[in-house]
């Protein structure tokens, strides 16, 4: 995964790691080197949003333009700037550490099986768990490598500008495992990449979208089958006829590994992607092509949301935190291993009385920020990204001491953890 983060003083992008050690990192995060240095974007206009995703990354500049780069696969097409600094031998090397990402993301259906309580156990993917990546590493590299629509093509690019309609100018973005969201200055949400299970909401499985479409969000397909369903049984109940998605604009944007999520200006959660562990939040593990309500949250004002690899969580008007999704490591923070296909409020004694005004999720790990500055993380610990002082998993809410800075914003990467600080004055 690859850190972004832009200046406030010159609007520059500084950024550095990688999801390898030989090399990828020049297209993705720049040369590497103990000095950070401003990644060579090819414009001049200062970088006001920027979001990083599995191994591609995107920007937005003061013009309201989107660059980005990465993996071929995740870039639309555009305007390209640059020559490419690798030759065939790093294309194969990367091409092959792709499926690594493509593995962990995969927990094969088989393996995932529905349970009665729509739930999933932890031991469906932690039980065995090395043994069976080990072997799906090898059949998955071998179905890539005969797949493969790249052929002999560079699988990294270099900086793109992305092209969209005249007129469109974009405010933020989001990265997810290989695809990308835009949100306009009116509201109106793009985007491309990968969609196999739906995660651009387009209706359908698009393998590939390699130009910027609009997603429909306001105006859902899915309400429309529901009202066709009804009008061939020759009634139309009264709660089919009010219902609408409230809100007239999308305010918010995000994308976890292969599903994303938005939230209306009314507040109103919409979900759409893979959904085998609940991740959509709509009380079942299918795929949803094209953008849903979350109708259990309705009445319910959602300001913000993050999505990991497999869980979403989200944060109300009233500061309170809602989870749904896998929960293998404890993610969810609801206090065991289960997963949830419906938002769950979380209760821990630990949120009492405290206001949350931000979430941020890694690919198995969460974190939010509080009104009064305090910190908590959950999930899974391996490398420290809970900063707790351990690599022990929590499964509930755990404060993190901050005790020489006042914390102002955390972004999760995949598999760490940032804090942007104040110190004391």
């Amino acid at each position: 995964m690859v850190l972004l983060f832009k200046t406030l003083d010159s609007g520059k992008l500084i950024t550095w790691g990688s999801t390898d050690d030989l090399g990828q990192s020049y297209v993705t995060s720049g040369k590497h080197g103990e000095i950070l240095e401003p990644f060579p974007l090819p414009t001049e206009a200062s970088i006001v949003k920027a979001a990083a995703g599995w191994a591609h990354c995107a920007a937005v500049t003061e013009n309201a333009e989107v660059y980005t780069w990465g993996w071929k696969e995740c870039i639309p097409s555009g305007k390209v700037f640059g020559d490419s600094p690798m030759g065939t031998s790093f294309e194969k090397d990367a091409f092959e550490r792709q499926n690594t990402f493509l593995e962990e993301q995969a927990s094969l259906r088989s393996q995932g099986s529905k349970s009665s309580g729509g739930t999933f156990s932890a031991a469906d993917s932690k039980g065995g768990g090395e043994e069976t990546t080990k072997r799906r590493r090898i059949s998955s590299a071998k179905h890539s490598a005969e797949s493969s629509s790249y052929g002999d093509e560079t699988l990294s690019a270099l900086p793109c500008l992305v092209t969209l309609n005249p007129g469109v100018r974009i405010a933020t973005v989001a990265a997810g495992g290989r695809h990308t969201l835009a949100l306009s200055d009116v509201g109106q949400v793009w985007g491309w990449g990968y969609g196999g299970e739906g995660q651009l909401g387009l209706g359908s499985r698009v393998r590939m979208v390699s130009s910027p479409h609009p997603v429909p969000c306001i105006e859902l397909p899915s309400f429309g089958r529901y009202r066709a369903s009804a009008l061939s049984r020759g009634s139309l109940s009264s709660e089919m006829q009010s219902f609408r998605v409230p809100g007239s604009y999308v305010k918010g944007i995000a994308c976890g590994g292969r599903h994303s999520v938005v939230i209306t200006d009314a507040g109103a959660l919409l979900t759409f992607g893979w959904g085998l562990y609940g991740q959509c939040g709509q009380g079942n593990t299918d795929d949803e092509l094209s953008p849903a309500c979350v109708s259990s949250l309705l009445g319910i004002r959602i300001n913000s949301v993050a999505a990991g690899l497999w869980h979403t969580v989200c944060v109300s008007a009233d500061g309170d935190v809602y989870a749904f999704g896998g929960n293998q490591f404890g993610q969810l923070g609801t206090g065991g291993d289960q997963a949830e296909t419906l938002p769950r409020l979380l209760d821990d004694p630990s949120l009492e009385n405290t206001h949350v005004k931000f979430v941020s999720c890694g690919a198995r790990h969460s974190a939010v920020l509080t009104e009064d500055s305090k910190v908590f993380c959950w999930g899974w610990k391996k490398y420290g990204q809970l900063g707790l002082g351990d690599v022990i998993d929590r499964n509930i809410p755990s404060q993190v001491i901050i005790d020489t800075c006042s914390p102002k914003s955390i972004a999760c990467g995949w598999w760490h953890t940032l804090l942007l600080a104040e110190s004391p004055t």
